[in-house]
């Protein structure tokens, strides 16, 4: 596995071990000791996965301390655009977002360190996004930032939403609870 440092600090793009013959395909999404020897986490207490048609657009999500997670998310089938929003106050890359192409047919995976904020938009008919999560799931923990916070160029200007998603707040009215930590490698 390739472990490639993105521009938010604590946050990776993951390139799996993939095979491919007549038969179709093998991939390894996770190797307790190659992670490990990254410095990435390997507590993953939980795992999920979501279904969404095109145009759906989930997101931006995070949850609150002390029910932050890291969270491993990856493009089981479709294709997607990715996006991560750093809310980590003092962070060089404090409200600055970054976008990847998560596509089933190339696999990658994005290893999201807590503070971050996370969301998707579906590009093609129908795509299943895998989740590993260090903590479980709390609703009353879980919150959020409005998808056209910032400037981020989502691929389609009336995505289909939630309710939930589109009363969230914009990232400009939001008083972030997480603080940047130098113990995060940003080499």
């Amino acid at each position: 596995m390739q472990v490639q440092k993105t521009s938010i600090p604590g946050c990776y793009q993951l390139i799996p071990l993939h095979f491919t013959d007549n038969r179709g395909s093998f991939i390894k999404t996770f190797h307790q000791q190659e992670f490990a020897q990254n410095g990435l986490e390997t507590n993953f207490v939980e795992s999920y996965y979501s279904i969404s048609n095109q145009r759906v657009l989930r997101g931006l999500h995070f949850q609150v301390p002390p029910w932050d997670n890291i969270k491993l998310i990856y493009c089981l089938q479709g294709k997607v655009m990715d996006v991560v929003v750093d809310l980590r106050t003092g962070s060089p890359t404090y409200g600055k977002y970054e976008i990847f192409q998560l596509d089933s047919e190339k696999p990658g995976i994005i290893y999201i360190p807590s503070g971050v904020a996370h969301g998707f938009y579906v590009e093609t008919g129908t795509a299943i996004m895998v989740y590993m999560s260090t903590r479980v799931h709390s609703p009353q923990h879980d919150a959020g930032i409005h998808w056209k916070s910032l400037t981020i160029p989502w691929s389609d200007p009336n995505p289909i939403i939630s309710k939930r998603d589109q009363q969230l707040p914009l990232f400009d009215h939001i008083s972030s609870p997480f603080r940047f930590s130098d113990t995060i490698d940003h080499n």
